[in-house]
């Protein structure tokens, strides 16, 4: 089973929620795809015991070939590529690596050349599995590195997936093909406003969801007079306790500071297990 955490902004408490539910159960890996900013490791404090490099293909120019036709411009969808008189430009950052102008060039000249994009490491913390991705900075294509990391999903594991914040590619890359998403927001009208936002991409992808309001006794009430009048379930409620936010600061897990809600995140585990919300 796949359980994607997501929020439609940041700052909601999305990897509280990923680690502390991956370490109240068996026989579990995380995955951090929030590439850009992944600190799951800050929490889990994993054994990193292996790193691979990530490439993606961008294209590079033959200039004796080269005819300056304009065909591979016409068919980046990106614009990636831009032909003058008399040059062919390239745009590293731009490429998404879909090969479509080495393809359709007529002259045959482009080829792909590798370009790192950032790096997978691959670790454990006792029995949990800990995999995580880290785009190099400046690069801007997270997507790839994101598929990279969902490689080492184990089907014979119960995989958590700490997603990006947002609505954008890196999110639906991330929760994409997942069987359950948790959409962790606050109780304020920012949240709600991003929750509705999420909400309606898990729609589309057709994944079930339900909602974790963090922070729940804060705010007003109305996330939950939404999710009440759309039918979402709400999975679990985290109430604010400054020992929660000194345990967070300190970058320590809840479960392991304040045992009684291991049994709390187990049991929204067995509410997305056995499809039972009430």
């Amino acid at each position: 089973m796949i359980i994607s955490i997501a929020s439609g902004k940041g700052g909601t408490g999305k990897t509280t929620v990923a680690t502390n539910l991956a370490l109240s159960i068996p026989n579990a890996q995380i995955l951090d795809c929030d590439v850009e900013e992944p600190n799951s490791r800050i929490f889990i404090k994993p054994r990193i015991k292996k790193k691979e490099l990530v490439f993606i293909p961008v294209p590079k120019i033959n200039e004796s070939k080269c005819n300056y036709c304009g065909k591979c411009a016409q068919v980046c969808a990106y614009n990636a590529i831009a032909v003058l008189d008399n040059k062919t430009l390239v745009f590293p950052n731009l490429c998404h690596g879909c090969g479509s102008c080495s393809y359709f060039c007529p002259q045959g000249a482009i080829k792909e050349v590798n370009k790192e994009i950032g790096y997978v490491e691959i670790g454990n913390k006792d029995e949990l599995q800990f995999v995580q991705g880290k785009l190099n900075i400046g690069e801007m294509m997270a997507p790839p590195l994101i598929k990279a990391v969902k490689k080492y999903i184990n089907p014979d594991k119960i995989t958590i997936i700490d997603a990006p914040p947002g609505t954008s590619c890196p999110v639906i890359t991330a929760i994409k093909n997942t069987d359950f998403v948790i959409l962790v927001t606050e109780p304020t009208p920012f949240g709600l406003n991003d929750l509705i936002l999420a909400v309606e991409v898990v729609k589309i992808l057709n994944i079930s969801f339900g909602v974790v309001i963090n922070r729940s006794d804060l705010g007003n009430k109305d996330t939950d007079n939404y999710c009440g009048k759309e039918n979402i379930p709400i999975l679990m409620r985290i109430p604010f306790k400054k020992e929660i936010a000194v345990a967070y600061s300190k970058g320590e897990l809840v479960v392991e500071t304040l045992p009684e809600y291991k049994k709390r995140f187990q049991e929204l585990f067995r509410k997305i297990k056995d499809g039972k919300f009430s």
